[in-house]
C-alpha cells in the first residue's frame, strides 16, 4: 500500500464476481461461502486487533423459544462508541458504504435494509442448535476470525446448512440428524458465509470440543427489514422489555 493509499477491508471485485442468480437458486435455500472476500491486508489487521473478550456479555443459560437448546456464548454488539481498535472502525464504515451496500441488494434483492452488526466468541463445550432466524431478518453474513494458528477444524465451530425438506416448523426443535442432509460451510482463515433468511433456512452449529484457551470467533452482519425491526423495537420499548438481543 503506497503512501497515502487508504487501507481497503472488502474487496470489491470479488464482491462483483459472485453470482446473485446462482446464490438466489441455491438449495435449500439461498447460501455462498466465499473465500477472501477481504483482502489480505484487512484480513490479517482485523484478526490482529480483534476485541477482547472482556468486552463481552456472558449469554450462558438464556432458554430459546420453541424448545431449542441454548445458544452459550459470548456477544458483543457494535454501537458507535464502542472502543474498538482503528481497523474494526474502518471496516465497519466500509460496511455501511456503497460497496457493500450494493452487493447485498444485489444479492438479496431487496432494496431497504439496515445493518447490526455484533461478535461471537465461542467457548467448549458450546453448540448452536438448529433453527430458523427472526422474521426480522432479510439475511445474515458471518464473517470467520480463526486460522490454523489458533484451531483445529477437528474442534469443530463449523456452521451446517441444513435441508429438512420442508418437513419442520421453525417454531420447533428438531435435532441434527433429523435432517435430510447437511452441508458444513469452510470456516477457517478468510471465509465468510451469506445466507438468505426463509421459513426453512434451517443452520446450527454442534459441539465445539476445543482447548480451554481458545475459542471460536466470528463478526456477523445481519441484514434487517428496517421497517419491521422498528415496529418490533418500538412494541418491546412499550412493554419494557429489551429491545437488543443477539
Amino acid at each position: 500500500m503506497s503512501q497515502g493509499e487508504s487501507m481497503r477491508y472488502l474487496d470489491a471485485d470479488r464482491l462483483d464476481a459472485i453470482d446473485a442468480g446462482a446464490f438466489q437458486s441455491r438449495r435449500p435455500y439461498p447460501w455462498v461461502n466465499p473465500a477472501d472476500l477481504l483482502t489480505a491486508e484487512g484480513y490479517r489487521r482485523l484478526y490482529d486487533t480483534l476485541p477482547d473478550v472482556a468486552l463481552f456479555t456472558p449469554v450462558f443459560g438464556v432458554t430459546r423459544k420453541h424448545g431449542q437448546q441454548n445458544h452459550d456464548r459470548y456477544g458483543l454488539g457494535y454501537r458507535r462508541d464502542l472502543d474498538v481498535a482503528a481497523p474494526w472502525r474502518e471496516f465497519i464504515r466500509e460496511l455501511y458504504g456503497p460497496t457493500y451496500r450494493r452487493f447485498l441488494r444485489r444479492m438479496l434483492n431487496r432494496r431497504f435494509f439496515s445493518l447490526r452488526l455484533h461478535w461471537h466468541y465461542t467457548p467448549n463445550g458450546c453448540a448452536i442448535s438448529p433453527h430458523c432466524d427472526s422474521k426480522t431478518k432479510w439475511g445474515s453474513h458471518i464473517f470467520y476470525f480463526n486460522t490454523p494458528a489458533d484451531w483445529d477444524p477437528a474442534w469443530g465451530g463449523q456452521t451446517m446448512i441444513l435441508d429438512d425438506g420442508g418437513r419442520f416448523k421453525p417454531k420447533s426443535a428438531p435435532r441434527f440428524e433429523d435432517f435430510d442432509s447437511a452441508i458444513t460451510a469452510e470456516t477457517l482463515g478468510n471465509r465468510s458465509l451469506l445466507f438468505a433468511r426463509g421459513a426453512q433456512s434451517w443452520h446450527g452449529m454442534r459441539e465445539i470440543h476445543c482447548p480451554e484457551h481458545a475459542m471460536r470467533r466470528v463478526f456477523i452482519v445481519v441484514i434487517n427489514d428496517a421497517v419491521l425491526t422498528k415496529a418490533r423495537a418500538v412494541i418491546r420499548q412499550l412493554r419494557g422489555q429489551a429491545v437488543d438481543r443477539y
